[in-house]
């Protein structure tokens, strides 16, 4: 559902002389719905002889390496493959770069693209190759799971505005390597599934069985019995190392549950309802994300509680669609609990020419959390209408009539 979804890192040579160069490295995220949280990137690659180091702005080598050779100045970095790392947000100044000092999180461009790029600079030393040219890394890697990087390709100049932009200078070389994305690199299986439900039907369609792991099984996910506490959590000795989930006991064995339920038909517009849960024990979702492919996305008329876009991926085609927090609100999905779940509202006109209830039609085709793809129930399983009823079933004129007919409704059994 992201045509362009990749992580590019431009590496551009700003400054040469003798055997030094200055370098400006940039990592833009281009992806629409998927960002790089905690504990951030962690950039690695091979230099092609013995070049070092010399200093960094923006970033720095998580290790120095030997450095023995060297008297006096000693470089920041003697690594052969180092790993650089993007600095905390309490760095001083005259150790920062634009776009720095964010811990290594990477926002996706469709949330927030102010934050969706990060930068550093570095001297290099020995930086000319045995034939004499400049000398490339080699062999990056971006080391958050599920990505994977082509080799450096030699590019036209970047230009860089001077002076409110009425003068262009430019880089002497540029190389941009592309990181892209694969979900079955990332993790063993799914993070999460969706369930379905009706105001015309009685059944409540949940998550396909093991959607995640099976309870019991060798490789499963540690869970926890519903309504019960954990009760011991091994934290890491590291606060930026991932951590394992730890979830409840489920039939889906799901970190994430997606829920999305028809809830109202009126006579030009009919609403859902979507709630979604976190089963994990020892993880905040921050920044999370839905992104859901539904025909008819394009009629969308109002959203409660959630931020929406459109994503116009294929020209004059809108059916799919972008939903986060709002600031300060319900951005952050927090850990398994009463607390632990966000849900909107959606409101949608109907299509005269292609809305139906029939075949499964209201529900999604597809949905995304945090960028990776959730299992959904089969086509087969949905949610059907009662024996001869039409498309229509249960329309009403406006959501004041609905709630009207209701309480009449509630008058005469009562």
């Amino acid at each position: 559902m992201d045509l362009n979804a990749n992580i590019t890192i431009k590496w551009d040579v700003m400054e040469f002389h003798d055997d030094v160069y200055t370098a400006l490295v940039t990592i833009y995220n281009n992806q629409l719905y998927r960002h790089v949280e905690r504990p951030g990137w962690k950039l690695g690659w091979a230099w092609e002889k013995d070049q070092v180091i010399w200093n960094m702005w923006g970033a720095e080598a998580t290790e120095q390496g030997n450095c023995s050779k060297f008297k006096g100045d000693i470089p920041h970095c003697c690594e052969k493959e180092p790993v650089i790392i993007d600095l905390l947000p309490d760095t001083p100044y005259n150790q920062q770069e634009k776009n720095c000092s964010k811990g290594g999180v990477l926002s996706s461009m469709t949330q927030d693209p102010t934050n969706s790029a990060a930068s550093f600079r570095l001297v290099v030393g020995n930086a000319i190759s045995n034939g004499g040219s400049l000398s490339m890394p080699t062999n990056f890697s971006l080391g958050v799971p599920g990505y994977t990087c082509g080799p450096p390709v030699s590019v036209r100049p970047t230009k860089f505005p001077e002076d409110k932009g009425r003068r262009w200078s430019q880089a002497i070389s540029t190389w941009n390597i592309t990181c892209a994305y694969s979900q079955f690199r990332a993790v063993m299986g799914p993070t999460c599934c969706v369930s379905l439900s009706s105001f015309y039907n009685s059944t409540i369609i949940p998550c396909p069985r093991c959607s995640c792991s099976c309870q019991g099984s060798m490789s499963t996910t540690k869970c926890v019995m519903p309504n019960e506490s954990p009760s011991l959590l091994r934290m890491p000795q590291d606060e930026n190392d991932a951590i394992a989930p730890v979830v409840t006991c489920t039939r889906h064995m799901c970190p994430i549950r997606v829920h999305w339920h028809v809830k109202l038909s009126y006579k030009e517009y009919w609403r859902v309802k979507v709630t979604v849960t976190n089963f994990n024990h020892v993880k905040n979702y921050s920044e999370w994300n839905l992104v859901v492919q539904h025909p008819n996305l394009k009629s969308v008329t109002q959203v409660f509680s959630f931020n929406y876009k459109p994503l116009h991926q294929y020209g004059p085609v809108n059916d799919t669609g972008m939903f986060w927090g709002i600031d300060h609100y319900n951005n952050m999905l927090l850990q398994s609990g009463e607390l632990g779940n966000v849900q909107t509202e959606i409101l949608l006109r109907k299509d005269p020419g292609l809305f139906t209830f029939n075949e499964g039609w209201a529900f999604p085709r597809k949905i995304s959390f945090s960028g990776d793809e959730c299992v959904m129930p089969p086509p087969d399983a949905y949610p059907s209408l009662p024996n001869a009823s039409p498309s229509h079933f249960l329309s009403i004129s406006s959501p004041s009539i609905g709630f009207s007919l209701l309480f009449l409704f509630l008058i005469l059994v009562s």
